[in-house]
């Protein structure tokens, strides 16, 4: 089994029904012995960053549904690096996090635009040796952090496309409907 490690990505397997994983593609942002946390980067929702922080100009910026976790937090990806004090580096031009009140600047300043930065609302955690048996379980399929995330991919559809570029016996999955009784 392959190593779980930051900046690895967890593609869900399409039998995982539950609302805040079905077809998610999670990126691992934390893990350790104790935990591991993530973000899923394809699920926007109709929220914009202006409407839940009052301080940012009214932007565009969709916040994202980052998993079930802590759903009124505020985390964020960039590819910015050190513009942003305290960001952690996940790969080469990948970041998470940093001082908030250094984002608010550069928003105001036009310099943080939605190629470069993502917001999430909530995160997606599993407690320790949790997502390894889930892994074990065939819910998800690890990919190495080789995948690299664009900002421009926004909903399932990113999903559909990573099965679609994986193994040719994921290929059936792109399609797979939520509930396929329904068919």
């Amino acid at each position: 089994m392959q190593n779980i490690e930051n900046g690895s990505f967890l593609i869900s397997h399409p039998t995982l029904l539950e609302d805040s994983f079905f077809k998610a593609i999670v990126l691992i942002t934390h893990h350790n012995f104790e935990e591991t946390i993530g973000l899923v980067v394809n699920q926007p929702s109709k929220i914009k960053l202006h409407e839940i922080i009052n301080d940012i100009p009214n932007s565009d910026f969709p916040v994202y549904i980052g998993g079930p976790v802590s759903k009124n937090s505020i985390h964020f990806i960039h590819s910015l690096g050190r513009l942003i004090p305290n960001s952690i580096k996940i790969y080469n031009g990948l970041y998470f996090g940093g001082d908030f009140d250094v984002v608010k600047d550069l928003i105001w300043k036009g310099k943080i635009n939605k190629e470069n930065m993502r917001f999430f609302a909530g995160y997606s955690g599993w407690e320790a040796n949790q997502l390894e048996d889930e892994l074990k379980e065939n819910s998800w399929i690890l990919k190495e952090k080789n995948l690299k995330l664009s900002m421009k991919y926004s909903n399932k559809d990113y999903w559909s496309e990573i099965i679609r570029k994986m193994d040719k016996k994921y290929a059936i999955w792109a399609n797979f409907p939520k509930n396929p009784s329904l068919n």
